[in-house]
């Protein structure tokens, strides 16, 4: 696993959204993007990020921040997370792994004695430039809107 750093080009992707609709990095340009990868829409850890990143909405507008969440789940599985869990924010379907693999958070994972490929809970934060600015990968699931808000009111 090759995961991008803070000064790396983040890499371009369109994928679809929880609407079906295509979502490319390039819709937002001018913006800064947080770009958050999770395992699995309605996990109890997924959920609790995905809880704590809708609870600072109105933060990172204010910021100019603007939330994509990526997981390896199916389009049709997306409106129901975002409607269980309230999500105000995009949620994007990588079902083949292809931008995961792009940003390096694709690969072996161990979880209770069994190893297996999945997605690494990663998130990066894109600048208006395109360039990833920072890379969270220190975090527990509940505090990582925390971490988040942190570094971009210290930043």
């Amino acid at each position: 696993m090759n995961t991008l750093q803070a000064g790396d080009k983040a890499p371009q992707f369109s994928l679809q959204n929880q609407d079906g609709e295509t979502v490319s990095l390039t819709d937002y340009a001018g913006k800064k993007v947080l770009v958050y990868f999770y395992p699995k829409a309605m996990t109890p850890g997924c959920t609790v990020q995905a809880q704590g990143l809708r609870d600072i909405q109105s933060e990172l507008k204010s910021k100019n921040v603007v939330v994509l969440g990526i997981s390896p789940d199916a389009v049709k599985r997306l409106p129901k997370f975002i409607e269980k869990e309230s999500l105000n924010f995009t949620l994007l379907s990588d079902e083949d792994h292809a931008v995961a693999d792009d940003f390096g958070v694709w690969g072996l994972k161990k979880f209770m004695g069994k190893e297996y490929d999945g997605i690494h809970r990663l998130t990066f934060l894109i600048n208006e430039d395109g360039v990833i600015e920072h890379v969270f990968n220190k975090f527990k699931t509940k505090e990582h809107h925390i971490v988040v808000l942190d570094y971009l009111n210290n930043a």
